[in-house]
């Protein structure tokens, strides 16, 4: 028996015979769970020969009909759903850059029956700051919408432990990259960031360019392995920027 068929055997006896009332002719669950899984196989990325990343964020989209039929069970299936990614992973030997989430929303532009998945690669990003670094930083980067300070001389971006910011994503370098700050007075005016590339195996981007080094602006965006670092820059009184 296969994987997705012990999984629909299973969701049908977790929500016994209710399964087959509430979704005929509507979205079923093991199509989620199809899709699901080749979402994944139609964008893992080769990093190495033995290594291939995966997305770990889904967004399943359903008609608002699909969704309210859906809501009763979602805490259910979302926790299944992982299992079976997790199991469909382990066996392709692929790797994910941090947990799996699996979110539902309605699509005004699906019909009943009809569902869409968007995925994306999300990694954990963990900074070793400490509170007070935290609070007199004039300059941070955000990834997935949290902030990490950026402190002087210069604050060391990758996978490693020794890292300041961790990025558990498997396209990362132990020591990737490094931003420097220079100059800057107490209220940040006159302050300048730089990236560095510390000699990776990918590279980095800036702004969509393949680059080694550079200075930065407000906005500008460094991309790491799949991990976007988006670079703010904060200066206080008038034409201060909101981070």
């Amino acid at each position: 028996m296969g994987g997705l068929q012990r999984f629909e055997r299973k969701l049908e006896q977790v929500i016994s015979g209710a399964f087959a009332k509430t979704f005929r002719s509507a979205v079923q669950p093991v199509e989620i769970a199809a899709a699901l899984q080749r979402e994944c196989d139609n964008n893992a990325q080769i990093l190495s020969r033995e290594r291939r990343m995966v997305p770990n964020d889904f967004q399943v989209e359903l008609s608002q009909v699909d969704l309210d039929r859906l809501s009763p069970y979602d805490s259910t299936m979302v926790r299944d759903f992982t299992e079976q990614l997790e199991d469909h992973a382990k066996e392709q030997g692929y790797q994910f850059p941090g947990p799996v989430r699996i979110e539902f929303e309605a699509a005004e532009d699906l019909s009943t029956g009809r569902f869409r998945i968007r995925s994306s690669a999300r990694a954990r990003v963990q900074s070793n700051a400490t509170h007070t670094q935290a609070q007199r930083a004039r300059a941070f980067v955000v990834a997935g919408g949290e902030q990490h300070p950026l402190h002087p001389p210069v604050t060391v971006v990758g996978r490693g432990t020794e890292a300041d910011i961790r990025v558990n994503d498997p396209g990362v370098s132990r020591r990737h990259v490094e931003f420097q700050l220079v100059g800057g007075s107490g209220d940040g005016a006159g302050l300048q960031v730089r990236v560095r590339d510390l000699g990776s195996t990918n590279g980095m981007l800036v702004d969509g360019h393949r680059i080694t080094s550079t200075s930065l602006r407000d906005g500008s965006q460094v991309k790491i392995g799949s991990t976007t670092l988006t670079v703010r820059i904060v200066t206080e009184g008038p034409g201060a920027s909101d981070v």
